[in-house]
């Protein structure tokens, strides 16, 4: 399906699937990985690593600091996460084993969200394919750096 509420990038990682699973279930890492540079950091006292359901907040800044709240939606270990917040759109993570690593899936889905017009009015689905990108890319360095 076609559709500007539904960004995807893809890139070969590598490492294996459950090391980029890994990684990416661990909220501490979000911003070592973060293309868009809103990323800041893991609030505390959420947890270490990420689980069916669990929630976990992060410190952004975009222009300001803000915190968001996140819920795990999707979770199969070694191939597939997902979480979504508050504003309803979905960040996810697919991994296919490779030959010699893992083709690593990163989606930007906001089909399911309501007044999803609004992300294409504040320019949010013009900017996200290139965040995409650099994300992959930073997720790639960082394994190649091993």
């Amino acid at each position: 399906m076609n559709s500007p509420y539904l960004i995807s990038r893809e890139r070969f990682v590598t490492a294996s699937p459950e090391s980029v699973f890994d990684l990416l279930a661990r909220p501490a890492m979000h911003s070592v990985i973060d293309g868009s540079g809103t990323v800041r950091d893991a609030q505390p006292n959420g947890p270490a690593r990420l689980a069916p359901g669990a929630t976990f907040g992060m410190d952004m800044k975009m222009g300001v600091p803000y915190q968001i709240r996140n819920t795990v939606t999707e979770f199969e270990e070694g191939r597939r996460i997902a979480w979504r917040h508050m504003g309803g759109h979905v960040w996810r993570y697919l991994l296919e084993p490779a030959d010699g690593g893992t083709l690593v899936t990163e989606q930007w889905d906001a089909r399911g969200v309501r007044h999803r017009v609004m992300y294409r009015v504040m320019g949010v689905t013009r900017r996200h394919p290139a965040s995409l990108e650099q994300t992959l890319e930073k997720l790639a360095d960082h394994f190649a750096l091993r």
